[in-house]
Order: C-alpha cells, then sequence, then structure tokens
C-alpha cells in the first residue's frame, strides 16, 4: 500500500471540513421552521440601498408573486426599475417632489409624503399583495412627515405573510428592532465624491 501524496491529504481535510459545515447548514435548516412575513430593512451611509430593495422585488416577480413599490424622495427623476417593472404590472405610488434639498418646502414636502404615505397603507391592508417596497422611507420619518406610530401600528397590522422592505440611512431604531432582517450598508469609495457624474443604469 502506497503513502498517500500530500494532495489526497489535503483533499481528504477539505471534504472533511466541508461534511462538517453542511452538517452545521443542515441542522440551521432543519430548526427554520417558522412561516411568516419578513419586515426587512437596507439602512446604512453607503450605495445600493434600493438597488438592494428592488432586487429583492424583481426576484419576487420573478417567482409570480404579487408587488407593489412606494417611493419617496426620487420621484422627479426618470427610474429604470420603474420602467422594467411597470411592464410586469408592479404599481409605483411616487412622491416625486425630489430631494428635500431641492424643493425647501416643508410644507409641500409633509403633504406629499402624506399622500403617498395614503397609498402604502392601502398596500400594507391587502392581503392579496406579498411584498411591498417602501423605498427611502427612513427619511420620512426623520424630517417627521409621517407619524411613527403610525407607520409601526400598519406595518404590525398587515397580513401575516406580507413582506416588507424599507430603505433608507439612518432607520428609526424602533424600526430596527421590529424587522425581521436588517442590513447596513456602508461606503468605502463613492465615484460621486471623485467628482463622476451619476451614470444612467448605475445610479439611476
Amino acid at each position: 500500500m502506497t503513502d498517500k501524496s500530500q494532495e489526497e491529504i489535503k483533499a481528504e481535510r477539505y471534504k472533511a471540513r466541508q461534511q462538517k459545515v453542511k452538517a452545521a447548514v443542515d441542522e440551521k435548516i432543519a430548526a427554520a421552521t417558522d412561516s411568516k412575513g419578513l419586515l426587512l430593512v437596507v439602512t446604512g451611509n453607503g450605495k445600493g440601498k434600493s438597488t438592494a430593495g428592488f432586487g429583492m422585488i424583481a426576484r419576487s416577480v420573478g417567482h409570480g408573486l404579487k408587488a407593489g413599490v412606494v417611493q419617496f424622495i426620487k420621484g422627479t427623476w426618470d427610474c429604470g426599475e420603474r420602467n422594467l417593472l411597470e411592464q410586469h404590472g408592479v404599481p409605483f405610488y411616487v412622491m416625486a417632489t425630489g430631494f428635500t434639498w431641492e424643493t425647501q418646502d416643508k410644507t409641500a414636502d409633509t403633504e406629499a409624503a402624506q399622500a403617498v404615505w395614503q397609498d402604502a397603507k392601502k398596500l400594507l391592508a391587502d392581503p392579496t399583495v406579498d411584498v411591498v417596497l417602501l423605498d427611502e422611507m427612513t427619511y420620512m420619518l426623520t424630517y417627521g412627515y409621517i407619524d411613527l406610530d403610525e407607520v409601526i401600528e400598519a406595518l404590525n397590522d398587515r397580513p401575516e405573510m406580507q413582506h416588507v422592505i424599507i430603505t433608507g440611512r439612518a432607520c428609526h431604531r424602533r424600526i430596527v428592532e421590529l424587522a425581521d432582517t436588517v442590513s447596513e450598508v456602508q461606503s468605502t469609495k463613492h465615484a460621486f465624491q471623485s467628482g463622476i457624474k451619476v451614470q444612467k443604469g448605475i445610479d439611476w
């Protein structure tokens, strides 16, 4: 019987390690028996929060689920995600005032936020809607345009199996505490900070 080569020994050790990993993963999968509508938050200062939210909407639609999108803040820009998803029957409810530092009108911004929040509440009360994206909603709470208690009540009272995605910077701690999954996106580098303008298909 010949001695095993170093490559064979490495291969056996690798296989043993992966078998342990698989056993641990299988155990976690077997223990995950609950099924419920999830509240997901994508927050932080980095680029990609809305992108992640729209990615989940696209994934849901690809699986035949019914989705709805409420957009705060960015409503005056052409939106590639909207151009695509509306073709697949996803309704969009858009605040359409643009960035708050451009409008500089808190009364008008509050009224616009309240108007689109009424559409959001209808989605959150509709048992036929599987997934709702509340894009950039965190700013509405930070600026006081929408009442935090009212938002939490709507989230708690939504249909049992409805998933909700909230995006935006500085998500309120009460929403974070309520959420099932929270991801924080941090910026290491951003092209805009180097004087590069926003790019169609990448930034909007």
